[in-house]
């Protein structure tokens, strides 16, 4: 079970989404697109995951991980597929929206499983791995999606076609292997059916999920931004295509190496805050100065910036599922607020700060820096949740 939800998370999750924006000057060649418009189709999935992520919490609470994902892994490779047969912004934009309303059911749904499935003092590690997959499939598609498939198969559109038709497998391998966690694994705070209105009142009187949802809504926002752009960005500078896509892959490849040990690293000193804190003055620091820095150098900052991207993720799902208040009966429900609040930042980062291009084409990282920033203010207010993992007691 931890294999397929891995691979969910890669190949549904995660390459779908990834491969977009080294597509866009393609894209954009066919389809008469500006940048600001790239900025919108960019975060405009974002917007679908504002009105769905709560949905997904609540039927990840109410139905097997095996339903959920069987039909929204089918869902996603449907609508993905259907990006393909774009002929303008205006299509293009519908496409991405529809996709995005079901495809961000997936994280979360997979989110839920991994908890049920690895409550306890393997949560942390369990979170990492399954964001391994994720940050996998963040690598895969700008590595392979514009030098590799695009030639091979004729174009972007039958893209969206491929990875339409490897959404739709996963969905189908769900429905024949996927299982529910065993009676065994799951408490009995887990076997409580808590009223959605009852579930939805307790949560939002929680401080800690506020705040968490904040801290995301920057972070995810800076980094969206970031990544929607780079690409763009550095073909503007010069960098050859390969060199330019290959930047933004290799800030996914070494989120991918970095999030299981980061994860298991937290787990071992039984601080979350140890490796989050950090992470996100390094990415704040490493975004400000992409403009700034030589190309030897931007290599070196796409490092240090991509190796607590997918260990964040991780780790702010298991704080989340650590914090008081939550607890499995609520799991599904918290993760959709909390991803709800994110995908805001996800959905006007990016317009916003490709509209600040016009003035100059290295301001839209000062801002995206900005909001990293502002992530990291919100996240020192933030009580840690893992010190019971040495054996000490949590902060009250």
């Amino acid at each position: 079970m931890l294999a397929l939800l891995t691979l969910t998370g890669t190949l549904v999750a995660a390459v779908p989404f990834s491969c977009m924006p080294v597509l866009f000057q393609e894209m954009s060649r066919d389809l008469g697109l500006d940048l600001v418009q790239i900025g919108f189709i960019w975060g405009i999935s974002s917007l679908a995951g504002i009105f769905v992520s709560i949905l997904g919490g609540v039927l990840s609470d109410k139905f097997s991980s095996r339903t959920v994902l069987t039909v929204f892994c089918i869902l996603t490779g449907v609508t993905g597929a259907l990006r393909g047969l774009s002929n303008d912004f205006f299509s293009l934009m519908a496409t991405v929206f529809l996709n995005g309303m079901v495809r961000m059911v997936v994280p979360v749904a997979v989110t839920k499983s991994l908890g049920m499935w690895f409550k306890g003092p393997r949560l942390g590690l369990a979170q990492g791995i399954g964001a391994m997959g994720m940050g996998l499939g963040l690598m895969l598609g700008p590595l392979i999606s514009a030098t590799v498939l695009s030639p091979a198969l004729g174009g972007w559109r039958n893209v969206m076609f491929f990875y339409g038709a490897i959404s739709a497998f996963v969905g189908i391998l769900w429905f024949i292997m996927g299982r529910q966690a065993p009676k065994a694994q799951v408490t009995g705070e887990t076997a409580i059916k808590v009223p959605l209105r009852q579930s939805l009142g307790k949560l939002i009187r929680l401080k800690e999920l506020w705040l968490l949802g904040v801290t995301l809504m920057f972070r995810v926002g800076g980094l969206m931004g970031m990544t929607g752009y780079l690409p763009l960005y550095l073909k503007g500078k010069g960098w050859t295509d390969a060199a330019a896509d290959g930047a933004l892959s290799l800030f996914y490849a070494v989120s991918t190496l970095c999030v299981i040990p980061l994860s298991f690293l937290s787990d071992k000193l039984g601080s979350r805050k140890a490796i989050m804190l950090p992470a996100l003055l390094v990415t704040t620091i490493s975004i400000a100065m992409v403009p700034v820095a030589p190309q030897n150098l931007v290599w070196l900052l796409m490092v240090l910036a991509g190796m607590f991207m997918d260990s964040f993720m991780a780790l702010s799902t298991t704080v989340l599922m650590e914090t008081k208040g939550v607890g499995m009966e609520y799991a599904g429900m918290a993760l959709g607020i909390v991803f709800t609040i994110a995908q805001i930042g996800s959905l006007t980062s990016p317009p916003l700060g490709n509209a600040l291009a016009g003035f100059n084409t290295g301001l839209p990282f000062a801002f995206w820096a900005a909001l990293s920033l502002a992530a990291l203010v919100c996240f020192i207010f933030i009580k840690e949740t893992g010190l019971g993992r040495t054996g000490v007691k949590p902060r009250k």
